[in-house]
C-alpha cells in the first residue's frame, strides 16, 4: 500500500487520521517536533489499530533535515500537512513564531515534493480564511478576506503559495481542506486533544475545567449578535474530519480530482454558541460547569458555519457525529487522561 507522510502526526488532528489511514491500509510515515504533542500518543495509535507508524522527530523548519528525510523517504505518495502553530490568541501576540512556523515548514516540504515524479498534497486549512464572511453558512465561493489574526493570514499564504506551485508544477496535486472546530476524541480513549500548558481551544478548556484542572473556564464576550450573545462555531467531531483526509488523499491517488489544486470547507453545516457547548458538556458528563463571562477576545469573527454540499457532492464524505458525541468523547478521554 502506498507510503504517506503525515506532518505532525502525533497531534490532535494528525493522530487521529494516522488512524485512519492505517485503518485503510495505507504506510504512515510520521513527522513532529513535539512541541505541542507527545512520543506517547504513538502507543494511543498502536493499541487502537494494532501497528506502529514509523516516527521521525524533525523540525520542519530545518530546510536541511527536511531535505534528508525525502532523501530516505523517496517513495512517499501523498503528504497530509498538518504540522503549523494554530492558536489565534496565541498568534496575535507572537506573529513572527506564526509565520516561521507555518509557512517556512510549508515551503520547505513543498520543494522537495516537486523533484518527485508525482506527488499528492493535502494541506490542513482554516475556515479562518473567510474571515467574517458575509453570508452563512460558507460555501467554497466566499471570497477569502483579510485574515483577523497572523494565523489565519498564515493559512491563506499558505493555500497561495500552494496553488502558485500547483500552477508551475504539473506533477504536484493539492487539496486544501478548510476545517472549522474539530474537537472530540477516538471512542477508544486511546487518543485525544492534549494542548500543552494552558488550552487555546474550547473544549479541552471545557473538560479540564470540569475535571479541576482549570478553576473556570473564560467565555469571552456574550454581547456578539447571536441568538445567545456568545460565539459561534461549526463544531466537527475530530473522527468525522480525519476520515475526510482519507477521502481527499484517495481522489488524488485515483486521480479523481477535476483540478491540479482543489478545496473543500469541511464541518457539519451547523453553527453551535458557545453556551450552547458547554450546555452539551454539562448535558452528556452529568458536570456543572464553572464558568463566567469576560470581554471579547482580539481576532475572534462573529459566526462561521460551513455549507457542506460541496464536500458531500465531490468526496461523497458528510459528517456522521453529533456535538453531543464529540463532547461525550472528550470528556471519556479527559477522565482517562486523568486518572479519573
Amino acid at each position: 500500500m502506498s507510503k504517506i507522510l503525515v506532518t505532525g502526526g502525533l497531534g490532535f488532528i494528525g493522530s487521529h487520521t494516522v488512524v485512519e489511514l492505517q485503518n485503510e491500509g495505507f504506510d504512515v510515515v510520521i513527522i513532529d517536533d513535539l512541541s505541542n504533542s507527545s512520543e506517547a500518543v504513538l502507543e494511543g495509535i498502536t493499541a487502537i489499530t494494532g501497528k506502529t507508524p514509523v516516527f521521525e522527530k524533525l523540525d520542519l523548519r530545518e530546510k536541511a533535515s527536511v531535505e534528508a528525510f525525502f532523501t530516505k523517504h523517496n517513495d512517499v505518495k501523498g503528504v497530509i500537512h498538518f504540522a503549523a502553530s494554530k492558536a489565534v490568541g496565541e498568534s496575535v501576540k507572537e506573529p513572527l513564531l506564526y509565520y516561521e512556523n507555518n509557512i517556512s515548514a510549508l515551503v520547505y516540504i513543498l520543494k522537495e515534493l516537486k523533484k518527485l515524479p508525482e506527488a499528492n498534497f493535502i494541506f490542513s486549512s482554516s475556515c479562518t480564511v473567510y474571515g467574517q464572511a458575509d453570508t452563512l453558512p460558507i460555501t467554497e465561493d466566499a471570497p477569502v478576506k483579510q485574515a483577523e489574526s497572523p494565523y489565519g493570514n498564515t493559512k491563506q499564504i499558505g493555500e497561495e503559495v500552494i496553488q502558485h506551485t500547483c500552477n508551475a508544477v504539473s506533477s504536484i496535486k493539492a487539496i486544501a481542506l478548510r476545517y472549522f472546530n474539530p474537537i472530540g476524541a477516538h471512542e477508544t480513549a486511546n487518543i485525544g486533544e492534549l494542548p500543552l500548558g494552558v488550552p487555546q481551544n474550547l473544549v479541552p478548556f471545557i473538560t479540564q475545567t470540569a475535571v479541576g484542572l482549570r478553576e473556570q473556564l473564560s467565555v469571552f464576550g456574550d454581547d456578539y449578535p447571536t441568538s445567545d450573545g456568545t460565539c459561534v462555531r461549526d463544531y466537527i467531531h475530530v473522527v468525522d474530519l480525519a476520515k475526510a483526509h482519507v477521502v481527499a488523499l484517495q481522489r488524488l491517488l485515483q486521480g479523481k480530482n477535476k483540478s491540479q489544486y482543489e478545496t473543500f470547507n469541511l464541518g457539519t453545516g451547523t453553527g453551535s454558541s458557545v453556551l450552547e457547548v458547554i450546555k452539551s458538556f454539562e448535558k452528556v458528563s452529568g458536570e456543572k460547569l464553572n464558568y463566567k463571562i469576560v470581554d471579547r477576545r482580539a481576532g475572534d469573527v462573529v459566526a462561521a458555519y460551513a455549507d457542506t454540499n460541496h464536500a458531500k457532492n465531490e468526496l461523497g464524505w458528510e459528517t456522521q457525529l453529533t456535538l453531543d458525541d464529540a463532547m461525550a468523547s472528550a470528556w471519556k478521554w479527559e477522565k482517562k487522561v486523568r486518572g479519573k
